[in-house]
């Protein structure tokens, strides 16, 4: 039986982002991974644990106000 997640569950995610993000968002993103794609554009990937629906909607925003197009959400694991 699959566990049901709820807004308060922490979880695992993998976000893409189109552009170059550096190590130093690290803090501002969460403490996520962040490895970069070299494409054309480039595609930055942020991978890792997040501790609730309410840190991952604050890491979209960020995103966001930094002016990073999403390219994908996915939930990798709770």
């Amino acid at each position: 039986m699959t566990r049901k997640l709820t807004l308060d569950d922490g979880a695992a995610y993998r976000i893409q982002v189109q552009g170059t993000l550096g190590p130093r968002w690290v803090d501002y993103l969460g403490g996520l991974d962040i490895s970069i794609t070299q494409r054309d554009p480039p595609v930055t990937t942020l991978s890792g644990r997040v501790k609730d629906q309410a840190a991952l909607i604050g890491i979209i925003n960020g995103l966001y106000d930094l002016e990073y197009p999403l390219l994908s959400l996915e939930h990798t694991s709770t």
